[in-house]
């Protein structure tokens, strides 16, 4: 059964933020389209609103751009369900879905009884499954958490959405490079990451087989201090522990620890860090720089760069986030 093609590289998309008033939905997937952006992902975040529900609207609102969902939790739906939901919307909108599973943020998944004593198992067995279920092949043989042997979908798409892992553990990132086709890599995504990340997957920039998607916070504006000091603020938890692995390959690793420790709480640390090192953590500055940060990713492996909107107005910031694409033919 056919796949998405996925040799296309250099794509750039946009991501709907979780905030956003819900009125301004369908009208900022439609301007990401219009603008000549390749992709919109949607975010599933425990509380805010669920990926599956706004997919399918923002794919019925537009009409080519590719739809991410980044990420589903493994541990929150059965694997027949959620390969039925999404072969359905393969089958309404062919070519046009990228489907992320991840691990889910721990806490979140404590609080919603579903976080498993090996969270890597689960997302190996889950993701097995999912693929083979969208494909019309008999779910495997049953595993430590996933039980859906013999189950067939009757309906499965033409073009078979890929099926990539926001995860960012070496163990978990190795395990996309076995099971899935791909993996989405949370901000920040600098190219050191990217390459770090790629090696744990076991491949390398010049690999065209598999998806690399990136998030990273951004602005463009005239003014390059002015998006610097936009994109601050989505840079706050980068100094914490969680953040290891977005940190370590970075030249400048240990000077930012030691600023994170001198500084009383998160958001001092990103008000105070040195620009130069803003710039190598998000996609921010004038639309020339835009342009080379994003040259940059996919220069270390990155398939789609995805441009997180910083800012108190989502919509309104379309406009200049694409002021840093190429021009279009």
């Amino acid at each position: 059964m056919p796949e998405i093609d996925t040799t296309t590289r250099d794509r750039v998309g946009v991501m709907l933020p979780r905030d956003l008033p819900v009125r301004d939905i369908l009208p900022y997937a439609r301007r990401a389209e219009e603008l000549g952006f390749d992709q919109v992902w949607v975010v599933e975040d425990l509380g805010w609103r669920g990926g599956l529900a706004q997919a399918g609207p923002v794919l019925a609102s537009t009409t080519s751009i590719t739809v991410g969902i980044g990420i589903m939790p493994a541990g929150a739906r059965n694997v027949c369900f959620a390969a039925m939901e999404l072969a359905t919307l393969a089958q309404l909108y062919p070519g046009r879905l990228i489907t992320g599973i991840g691990h889910g943020m721990p806490d979140w998944m404590r609080q919603a009884g579903a976080w498993p004593t090996s969270p890597l198992t689960l997302i190996k067995e889950y993701t097995t499954a999912l693929r083979l279920l969208m494909r019309g092949e008999p779910g495997p043989a049953g595993g430590r958490y996933v039980r859906c042997e013999g189950v067939v979908l009757t309906e499965t798409p033409d073009i078979v959405p890929p099926v990539i892992l926001g995860v960012r553990g070496p163990k978990s990132q190795a395990a996309a490079g076995e099971v899935a086709d791909g993996l989405l890599l949370a901000e920040p995504a600098a190219p050191a990451y990217i390459g770090s990340s790629l090696r744990h997957l076991g491949t390398t920039s010049g690999a065209r087989d598999l998806e690399v998607v990136t998030y990273d916070a951004a602005a463009v504006d005239d003014d390059a201090d002015a998006a610097l000091a936009r994109v601050r603020d989505g840079l706050a938890a980068v100094g914490e522990p969680d953040w290891a692995a977005h940190i370590d390959p970075l030249p400048f690793a240990t000077q930012l620890r030691e600023h994170r420790a001198a500084c009383a709480d998160a958001r001092q640390f990103a008000q105070t860090m040195p620009a130069a090192w803003v710039r190598q953590l998000s996609i921010a500055g004038t639309p020339d720089q835009a342009r080379e940060a994003i040259k940059a990713r996919h220069a270390a492996g990155a398939t789609s760069v995805i441009l997180a909107p910083a800012g108190p107005d989502a919509l309104a910031s379309l406009d200049s986030l694409a002021r840093a694409l190429d021009p279009r033919p």
